[in-house]
């Protein structure tokens, strides 16, 4: 879907794929035909976006092989789909039995990630619609926090110099600009706004930025405000931004609340947790260790969880989203007189997982996840921006 912001900005928002299973073109395919029919009847729209999560393995076949994205770019067409940001975070199995830190490698370190990251730039640049100014891509930040030491950030920094020239080589190529956002997350080298300064400080800013998850911005009790100045002040763009809800807990020594948590505390997907005590924040790296682990959290102040949920819906109480910081969030990037992002990707990858069970198929799930970008349409359009689809 596509608004327009009142400076005249295109702002196109879409749904991560990621929360879809495929590792191979055939499965893309489908996932195209599927919820790109199911999504546009919810909303009632011509086109609705999707920001595609490739695999490895697909996105080396699709940069290898013209007539493969072709095929892909064929379906998109038919079903009336436009792919303007594609997610490069998860390498592989993003919805195995358990993911957890595998998520975090290879690294920004190894050379398989450039490779990776190459090979996407390249498919997203044969799948950008003619009308699009351009592409993005979310990357993982860097790495897990550990270990990380100065070789590696080393290795990571001349990697971003590849990747940057490579980004160049394909835009003489295609004519298309495809540019990298990393994406900060609790827990990573990069996990907070400060951090994304510091360990980007040699980075193309003409090709490299920033994605700012709204869920895991929430987590980090970080301001968007606050976030955009720093931004500003080091010529780091927001490239991508992800409306996404974290889990809260207003009052963690409730034994209610802390019953109704403990259903979100699952197998297959790291959930970090933070808690602000004074000036610092109290982290624990997974929700089990908060909750039970050798060093509980305390219950003297809130808890906020990396536990993605619909951003449309509570969870049961006396639970809430983070659908506050959210619209703060929101505003701050597309409230004012001038759009901070032109690509939005609603991103809850963990239906799944959720303490109420898997949607019951496809139907349950398109509905699900077309509630969400109605959900955030709305918000966007209550901020002045207009609908064009």
């Amino acid at each position: 879907m596509r608004l327009r912001h009142p400076d005249g900005t295109v702002v196109h928002l879409g749904y991560g794929t990621n929360v879809l299973p495929a590792e191979d073109v055939d499965g893309l395919v489908r996932q195209v035909a599927t919820y790109g029919d199911r999504l546009r009847r919810h909303l009632d729209t011509d086109r609705v976006g999707l920001g595609m999560w490739l695999p490895a393995a697909a996105a080396r076949t699709l940069a290898a092989d013209l007539g493969a994205v072709e095929r892909l770019r064929e379906a998109i067409d038919a079903h009336g789909v436009e792919i303007v940001t594609l997610n490069a975070f998860p390498y592989a199995a993003f919805q195995d039995e358990v993911v957890k830190k595998r998520v975090y490698h290879p690294t920004w370190a190894e050379q398989a990630r450039l490779d990776y990251t190459l090979d996407v730039a390249r498919v997203l640049a044969a799948l950008l619609p003619d009308d699009a100014a351009r592409g993005s891509i979310s990357t993982l930040p860097l790495a897990w926090r550990a270990p990380w030491l100065a070789d590696r950030q080393s290795h990571a920094e001349l990697h971003l110099k590849t990747l940057a020239e490579g980004l160049a080589g394909i835009e003489a190529d295609t004519g298309r600009t495809v540019r990298v956002a990393f994406e900060p997350e609790p827990g990573c080298v990069i996990e907070r706004i400060a951090e994304a300064v510091e360990r980007l400080d040699s980075a193309d800013r003409e090709r490299i930025g920033v994605c700012l998850d709204l869920c895991h911005l929430a987590v980090g009790f970080e301001d968007a405000t606050d976030a955009l100045a720093l931004l500003d002040a080091a010529g780091l763009d927001v490239v991508k931004v992800q409306p996404a809800a974290a889990l809260v807990v207003d009052d963690p020594a409730d034994p209610e609340a802390r019953a109704a948590l403990a259903a979100y505390s699952e197998d297959r997907f790291l959930h970090q947790v933070r808690q602000r005590v004074g000036t610092r924040l109290a982290a624990r790296d997974d929700l089990p260790d908060a909750l039970e682990g050798r060093r509980p959290l305390d219950d003297r102040s809130p808890w906020r969880v990396h536990f993605h949920v619909p951003v449309h819906a509570d969870p049961a109480g006396p639970l809430r989203n983070s659908r506050d910081e959210l619209r703060e969030s929101l505003t701050a990037l597309l409230g004012g007189d001038a759009a901070r992002t032109d690509h939005l990707e609603v991103e809850t990858y963990t239906w799944s997982v959720l303490p109420d069970g898997a949607p019951a198929d496809d139907h349950a799930l398109a509905a699900g996840l077309a509630a969400e970008l109605r959900w955030v349409r709305d918000e966007l359009v209550g901020l002045g921006l207009t609908p064009l689809d």
